[in-house]
């Protein structure tokens, strides 16, 4: 995989960033509303009862000792996260539907999360025996937390040791050329997830093969259909299934 490096994220240029692109997009009156809602959630979140109610997703945490809650999220994370894409982990029985959906041999295919966190996905995918797991992260922190997570982890279902978190922004992330398993939780905003399955698109055209996408809370999913390359195959109201309609050398 070609050298990634990691973004330096200050919160006033990524404030400065979101209030262009809000502008741009929807004028100042629209922009300063939604700013003052994202501005409330962040204080209604920094709430002690809604801390505690972040809390309730730690049985995973208690079962692998490991941290991967978002309740222990800063609130300099926290604020970039709402900028960006609010960090929240991924409750494991769904992810198990999830890839149970899938009816693939997973010594395959590698597995992509792009927006990674502190790296429960990739800890949950190393139950599958995938060639290799990959996640993305754009802050530097919740990256690091990943790293010791999967430097930490131990399970006697685990059949994937082959994990990597990497810190950088997912739009300029190059696709390896392998089958893939590509896991999104709503990772981004509009612009940058259109951008992500552009290059994605340009990654199959220069290298044709099997890729499936996972979509949990698929509030952006006319991006993947609208693009015609991607074709729904299942899904629920919790998340939506496509696999790539380019035909391979294996199909």
């Amino acid at each position: 995989m070609p050298p990634f490096s990691g973004p330096d994220i200050r919160l006033t240029t990524a404030l400065r960033d979101w209030f262009a692109r809000q502008s741009a997009r929807n004028g100042i009156p629209s922009t300063l509303k939604e700013f003052l809602s994202v501005a409330w959630e962040f204080l209604r979140d920094s709430l002690p009862a809604r801390r505690r109610q972040r809390y309730g997703d730690m049985d995973y945490d208690w079962d692998h000792r490991v941290d991967t809650t978002g309740a222990t999220v800063g609130w300099r994370d926290r604020l970039l996260g709402l900028l960006h894409s609010p960090y929240q982990p991924t409750d494991p029985p769904l992810f198990q539907e999830m890839l149970a959906t899938l009816k693939i041999d997973f010594r395959d295919f590698i597995f992509i999360d792009i927006g990674s966190g502190k790296g429960r996905t990739l800890l949950m995918a190393s139950d599958y025996p995938f060639r290799r797991i990959v996640g993305v992260e754009l802050l530097p922190e919740l990256n690091r937390v990943a790293r010791e997570n999967i430097r930490k982890y131990r399970s006697d279902s685990q059949r994937c040791l082959a994990i990597e978190s990497i810190c950088g922004d997912a739009r300029e992330f190059v696709f390896p050329p392998e089958p893939t398993v590509l896991y999104l939780f709503n990772p981004l905003p509009e612009p940058g997830l259109v951008q992500l399955i552009a290059n994605l698109e340009q990654s199959l055209r220069e290298h044709p093969r099997p890729l499936f996408v996972l979509y949990h809370n698929p509030v952006l999913e006319h991006v993947l259909a609208d693009g015609k390359w991607l074709k729904k195959i299942g899904g629920t109201h919790q998340y939506s299934m496509f696999r790539s309609s380019r035909k391979t050398d294996n199909e």
